[in-house]
């Protein structure tokens, strides 16, 4: 029996317009054993790097010996939003959609988000699951989103072990800013509706490694495999709430300074109407906006940053459901 084997290939995205090429390194990891194979991705926004931290932490830790199937990681998915430590590329570069999560499967002829999705797309379309590795807020309960009635996708986030999972519907189940925010676009919803399952993990936190998210997320990842039978063991069973958060979020109505409510923190379930925080005018102190939830539920996210513009998410308010407590 083989032990297992594992290469690194350098593999181009596409070109610039000087002709530079955008290159990212994909590694494969072949068990000795016959079995699925798993594709997981990070840094599609360049400053969310504690997935790119997770997949080393992973490489070390992966008993190829032991695996049965293939793992197909790539740590970089956007080398250019993660050399400009940003979520998004100047219009610039990318005119259509500045977003490449927004893109998927992508375009060989189009342009250049279009194009570097495409490419990895070639790799996705061979593949039985997928985890798209993301961060989000400073201040943000570690999280998974799966799509709404997949129970494939559902059972990959249980595994992954964050106590809050969020169910997310798509497509016509959706409300009407999905479509307006070219969610249809993610990865992880494409892949879900070419019937491959998918998740995304939103670590917490982005430009700086957290070493508690990313040692859960190894192991979260690790536990994935698991679930899919590329490496032998039972998943622990764990306590989960899933929720929705579909109009959960809070945003503000003014431009100015915001001061988050003292008493709140993540992890809070909260009332309708319990004020976040206020929105100040900063030259003259006089209170434009208080903005409140419109929901009993799970506070999940609370923005810190202090400057606002109308229109920023200020908080997130995911939904229990009961009916889906996992024990």
């Amino acid at each position: 029996m083989s032990d297992g084997t594992h290469t690194a290939a350098e593999v181009t995205l596409d070109r610039l317009p000087s002709g530079v090429e955008l290159t990212t390194t994909v590694h494969t990891y072949r068990g000795g054993k016959p079995g699925p194979t798993l594709y997981v991705q990070a840094a599609q926004h360049g400053r969310e790097i504690n997935g790119t931290e997770l997949l080393r932490r992973f490489h070390e830790r992966l008993p190829l010996e032991s695996l049965s199937g293939t793992v197909i990681a790539v740590p970089v998915a956007n080398p250019l939003t993660f050399d400009r430590v940003s979520y998004t590329t100047p219009e610039p570069f990318d005119s259509v959609n500045p977003n490449m999560n927004r893109v998927w499967p992508g375009d060989a002829d189009g342009s250049l988000h279009q194009r570097m999705a495409a490419r990895l797309w070639e790799y996705v379309t061979a593949v039985d699951a997928v985890v798209d590795l993301h961060t989000g807020s400073p201040d943000m309960l570690p999280h998974v989103v799966y799509s709404a009635g997949d129970d494939r996708s559902r059972s990959l986030a249980e595994a992954f072990g964050t106590d809050l999972l969020l169910a997310e519907q798509a497509g016509d189940d959706a409300p009407d800013a999905w479509s307006q925010r070219d969610f249809d676009g993610k990865l992880r919803v494409t892949a879900a509706a070419e019937g491959i399952p998918a998740i995304t993990p939103e670590l917490a936190h982005n430009k700086q490694i957290l070493e508690g998210v990313v040692t859960d997320g190894v192991t979260g990842l690790l536990d994935v495999c698991r679930q899919l039978d590329l490496l032998a063991g039972a998943v622990p069973e764990r306590e989960q709430t899933v929720a929705h958060n579909h109009a959960g979020q809070v945003t503000a109505t003014e431009s100015g300074l915001f001061r988050p409510n003292p008493t709140l923190e993540v992890g809070d379930v909260i009332e309708a109407g319990t004020p976040i925080g206020t929105v100040f005018q900063p030259t003259t102190y006089e209170s434009l906006h208080e903005p409140c939830v419109d929901r009993d539920g799970l506070l999940y996210a609370l923005t810190r940053e202090a400057t606002v513009t109308a229109g920023d998410q200020l908080a997130s308010v995911a939904v229990a459901d009961d009916e889906h407590l996992i024990a």
